[in-house]
């Protein structure tokens, strides 16, 4: 009898065991269920149902399984990008300074995935791109718009030819080289001259399409003329912004290479919003803050032609560009204002953006944020404004990053120096 209790806790113990060993595969399905039924009437809830109204919540979650319907292919992960809030510059300012994290495109991680998509689609609309026909697509560009069409034409079975400046970050051509593009860097050079990167571009594609030895034809996209490229934006990022604000926003800032995303994004807005502000951001040796603010595009100094390169020394990649494109005109009379941004001002921002907030991206980013921070100022505290960006500062590591250096655990930048003066012109 003394013993009966040892016995007692004994066999309880390993019917405890016996018991926890014959449910423990099951038990995980118990909590999902319970978990999902919880969620379920939460949902429920919110749209004035109750438990009591009948609803089998296992075939209404096996109706939306059954409609539900995984989307094909890696280009379907263009789009429909974040807005967030800068909580560092819209402290500052008193304004909501939100961002459309661009970098966040699921193919080449930038704004060009939606304008690669786009062209591509409309060449295959108008019959002047077969897929796995040996057809290649042929681009001058400073990067990114290559990669997103190098990434673009290996899901859709094209091969890509890209020409770009030998100035440019050394990561871009890399990456193009690993996603199977041809690359081919030339020297920089004015518009005016043949080996310009985007009249070598467009001179190869002829070549291939004359040439009937080879397989398929040359296809040359033309980003700066082909207005599939600011379509992209009217039809994918100004809806997106819209929705994301609610209609509510008293300002946009973009920066301007191509121009066809400050022009697409103007062009939807500005019908359903007129009060809005259109800014272009602009760095140093761009004449569109010329074109904007007095209606000429450059001075004698800037002018293509002149230089070998083909803007004024900068160190910004992607955007600034010293001569008239359709993509660019296609908005212009809807830009309101323009501001320029010198390196140093760029520089300083991309380091305040990883020491106040954790946000690592590239040069035209920062010469974005130094004008939505600017316009802020501008339109006064309580507005939001919206900008772009654009891509990863892993891109641009050994040129942009190498200058503005290692931010380390530096915790006392001001803003206003950032903006200021100091830094050169503020027009």
């Amino acid at each position: 009898m003394e013993n009966r209790p040892k016995l007692y806790a004994t066999a309880a113990f390993v019917a405890g065991i016996l018991v926890t060993l014959g449910f423990k595969d099951f038990y995980p399905e118990l909590e999902f269920r319970f978990w999902r039924r919880r969620a379920s009437n939460r949902t429920l809830a919110g749209a004035g149902l109750h438990n009591d109204d009948h609803i089998d919540l296992e075939d209404h979650e096996k109706d939306d399984r059954s409609v539900m319907k995984v989307p094909e292919g890696i280009e379907a992960s263009i789009g429909n990008t974040p807005l967030f809030k800068i909580k560092s510059l819209s402290e500052e300012t008193g304004c909501n300074i939100l961002a459309k994290a661009e970098f966040l495109n699921g193919v080449g991680g930038s704004p060009k995935d939606r304008v690669a998509l786009s062209i591509i689609n409309l060449a295959e609309e108008q019959g002047l791109l077969k897929p796995h026909s040996g057809d290649t697509i042929y681009e001058g560009t400073v990067g990114s718009t290559g990669i997103s069409l190098a990434t673009v034409c290996r899901a859709r079975g094209y091969l890509a030819y890209i020409c770009m400046p030998s100035d440019q970050a050394t990561e871009k051509s890399d990456l193009l080289l690993k996603l199977g593009a041809v690359v081919e860097r030339v020297p920089p050079a004015p518009i005016i001259d043949p080996m310009h990167f985007v009249n070598r571009a467009r001179s190869l594609a002829a070549e291939h399409t004359a040439d009937s030895k080879r397989p398929g034809r040359g296809y040359f996209a033309d980003q700066f003329e082909n207005e599939a490229n600011w379509q992209a934006h009217y039809n994918g990022t100004g809806p997106e912004i819209y929705q994301q604000c609610s209609g509510k926003m008293d300002a946009f800032v973009a920066g301007a290479g191509t121009g066809g995303t400050i022009t697409g994004v103007a062009r939807y807005l500005k019908p359903r919003l007129p009060h809005v502000k259109i800014v272009l951001a602009d760095p140093q040796g761009s004449g569109l803050y010329n074109r904007i603010k007095y209606g000429v595009m450059f001075d004698t100094k800037e002018r293509e032609g002149t230089r070998r390169r083909s803007q004024v020394d900068t160190i910004v990649e992607g955007i600034g560009i010293n001569r008239v494109t359709a993509n660019f005109e296609a908005g212009r009379e809807l830009i309101d204002d323009a501001i320029k941004v010198e390196d140093e001002q760029a520089l300083a921002m991309a380091r305040w953006l990883v020491e106040k907030d954790g946000i690592f991206v590239g040069s035209s980013s920062a010469v974005n944020c130094i004008a939505a921070v600017k316009t802020a100022k501008k339109v006064g505290p309580g507005n939001t404004v919206v900008t772009i960006l654009c891509d990863s500062g892993t891109r641009h590591i050994s040129k942009f990053w190498t200058k503005a250096g290692n931010v380390g655990d530096k915790k006392d930048s001001r803003l206003e120096d950032i903006v200021s003066s100091e830094h050169g012109s503020n027009a």
